[in-house]
């Protein structure tokens, strides 16, 4: 299946090099690949996966190693967010 990976801020240092100006790109999964698959071989350090929504709706930290992607989803990864 495809769905669409997007990291935003400081994480899109952690995408191909061809794909950080756009921050996302398209990415294949196996069928059934939670969250926790999904973003493992892009090395994101676990306290700065903080903000994590699927097409639009936010999936709490705990719920993430168990939630499965489907074809299509959108998986957007913000990191914590300083400022005033």
């Amino acid at each position: 299946m495809q769905i669409t990976f997007k990291l935003y801020a400081g994480l899109t240092q952690y995408l191909p090099p061809d794909k950080r100006t756009g921050n996302l790109m398209p990415l294949e999964l196996a069928d059934g690949a939670t969250i926790g698959q999904a973003i493992e071989p892009f090395g994101l350090p676990p306290k700065q996966v903080h903000l994590v929504l699927v097409n639009g709706v936010f999936v709490p930290p705990e719920k993430r190693p168990e939630h499965v992607l489907v074809e299509g989803d959108v998986l957007a990864i913000w990191p914590p967010i300083a400022g005033g």
